[in-house]
């Protein structure tokens, strides 16, 4: 009756920091993953990722990489993304569910099938009774293991692209000034999109969709970009998987 946890990404939340740890072997915990939900799409999102060829879809992703030091480090997140129609999970609809898995000497590996329904659920939980009964009975266990607190990486030193939306206000060297925004916190700009703003003052609703850049460097544009004169409103900022 209350879709709170699926619509703003609390069961995706917890579903990463399980996958996190038995992936990589360090407690991570659901407060640990970075979360946002999808109250903030529109319909108006939905249908610019369609133009640009793409779906959007809520992601857990969850990556490990050595810092330079060569310590492991790890990131969860969950948050929605555009994805190309050409990517596998692009797919994914309805009440299924996929786990995309990307490794350097595996390749791509999906797993995909059934994430909610009755049937599907009574098989996932009888399965589960089974293996404790038989671990019961046998007097044994499958432990993970001892493993410590995950050494985190934060959301600001991700690299993605991203979707974002701006409303400019009708004067001559806007969309420049926008663009010097851009290069100096070093955000590239992708594609553009331009329309005529639906409001009584004019401008124009621009859509960009950005190369990868760190997260921070984004952050920090964002800010400027609100606190700009030439921009009426920054709309939704949404990241992109599957482009570089």
């Amino acid at each position: 009756r209350d879709p709170t946890a699926d619509v703003e990404g609390f069961d995706a939340a917890a579903k990463a920091a399980i996958i996190a740890t038995i992936a990589f072997g360090q407690s991570v915990v659901a407060g640990d993953v970075h979360r946002e939900g999808i109250s903030s799409i529109s319909a108006a999102d939905i249908a610019a990722a369609a133009r640009f060829d793409m779906v959007v879809k809520l992601l857990a992703i969850t990556e490990s990489s050595a810092d330079e030091d060569g310590n492991t480090r790890i990131n969860a997140r969950v948050h929605p993304a555009m994805v190309p129609n050409d990517h596998p999970l692009a797919s994914v609809r309805g009440s299924f569910n996929a786990v995309f898995i990307e490794g350097e000497a595996l390749d791509d590996l999906m797993f995909y099938g059934r994430g909610a329904g009755g049937t599907p659920t009574a098989s996932a939980v009888l399965g589960d009774l089974i293996d404790a009964a038989g671990n019961f009975s046998r007097n044994t266990a499958a432990p993970f293991g001892s493993m410590g607190r995950a050494n985190l990486r934060s959301i600001d030193e991700v690299r993605s692209a991203f979707y974002l939306t701006l409303d400019l206000i009708d004067r001559a060297g806007v969309l420049a000034t926008v663009a010097e925004m851009f290069g100096r916190h070093g955000v590239s700009i992708r594609s553009m999109e331009q329309v005529a703003a639906s409001t009584p003052e004019g401008g124009a609703h621009v859509v960009f969709i950005t190369h990868s850049t760190a997260e921070s460097g984004l952050t920090a544009m964002l800010d400027e970009l609100g606190r700009s004169e030439v921009v009426a409103s920054v709309g939704t900022v949404m990241r992109v998987i599957g482009v570089e």
